[in-house]
């Protein structure tokens, strides 16, 4: 691949497919009866956010070559996500996830990426590293790490990236995805290594660096090089600890619908703010406050908020 133009403000590499959700909440897929199809994927989803924001969004990913693929790469463009490094498997399927609904905080997901999903298919011919270096912010994620030939086109796009802008790493730990978490913490401490702003929940944080007390985890991100550690507590609300020291923002309230996409939701936020430059507090607050939106609605991609709506979530009050 080869860009053409100027660097995106955010260029996300990882997960795509169809999240299939059921319009019953409160049942078991057994007991469904209907659905509705939408966008997903951790790195798609994080683009999409990051596009409702006006930031310039492209995502490096593979579908395969059915309707499903079609259908993700209009939904892309529809949002004004750049498809243009979306690429095609001639021979794996379109993945697709199911989950349950129950309210407020059991979301069952049931991944259906077999044999391999295409985006574990992306190889380091497939990428245009051009656009990694200069992209103002490039965010990868852990579950990239779990399969080659993905596993080597991400470290080697995060090494030609060379810590440049910022450089992100979602901590996004599917243990469906990996053999161990042993294995997990193998591959993400390299990854690490080439990173700014680290980002995830607790079980995520222990995956990474072996611990689950956030303070602990913090150091141990940053003893690694990094920038920015954000640990998400759940109800205790997120931790950030960067250069200026440590911030504790508590979780904003929402009457939850499906909380799947409200990490996406907080990941396109927090690139939003890191990008126009305000304090870690302000950003911590913002994105908190972008992820309860989200999880107040049905889908994830489709929910992800504008900046208005997200002030509007905050009370009025700003950040």
């Amino acid at each position: 691949m080869t860009s053409h133009d100027a660097g995106y403000d955010l260029l996300t590499m990882g997960r795509i497919g169809v999240d299939v959700y059921p319009l019953q909440t409160g049942v078991g897929l057994a007991e469904v009866t209907s659905f509705g199809k939408y966008l997903g994927g951790t790195a798609t989803n994080v683009a999409v956010a990051g596009a409702r924001y006006g930031l310039r969004s492209a995502v490096v990913t593979k579908t395969g070559a059915d309707p499903f693929g079609v259908f993700l790469r209009r939904a892309l463009t529809g949002y004004g996500v750049d498809t243009r490094f979306v690429g095609t498997s001639e021979h794996l399927p379109t993945p697709v996830t199911f989950c349950e609904i129950f309210p407020p905080d059991d979301f069952p997901l049931y991944f259906y990426r077999f044999p391999k999903a295409p985006d574990l298919d992306i190889a380091v011919d497939d990428l245009d590293f051009d656009a990694i270096r200069t992209a103002k912010i490039f965010w990868v994620t852990v579950t990239g790490l779990s399969q080659e030939p993905s596993r080597e086109a991400t470290l080697a796009a995060l090494e030609a990236r060379g810590r440049r802008g910022t450089t992100v790493l979602d901590l996004d730990y599917r243990p469906m995805f990996w053999p161990s978490r042993e294995h997990a913490r193998e591959w993400v401490g390299k990854a690490l290594g080439h990173v700014t702003v680290a980002v995830g929940n607790l079980d995520e944080c222990e995956t990474a660096v072996g611990t689950r007390d956030p303070r602990e985890a913090a150091k141990a991100l940053r003893d690694k090089g990094i920038s920015l550690a954000v640990v998400k507590q759940g109800p205790a609300g997120v931790l950030a600890v960067d250069d200026a020291g440590e911030v504790e923002v508590p979780p904003v309230p929402v009457d939850v619908v499906n909380g799947l996409g409200a990490g996406d939701a907080f990941g396109g936020a927090l690139c939003h703010g890191l990008l126009s430059g305000w304090d870690t507090a302000r950003i911590m607050r913002f994105a908190n406050a972008a992820g309860a939106h989200v999880a107040g609605e049905l889908a994830c991609s489709d929910a992800m908020p504008t900046e208005e709506q997200v002030l509007r979530k905050l009370g009025g009050t700003g950040v």
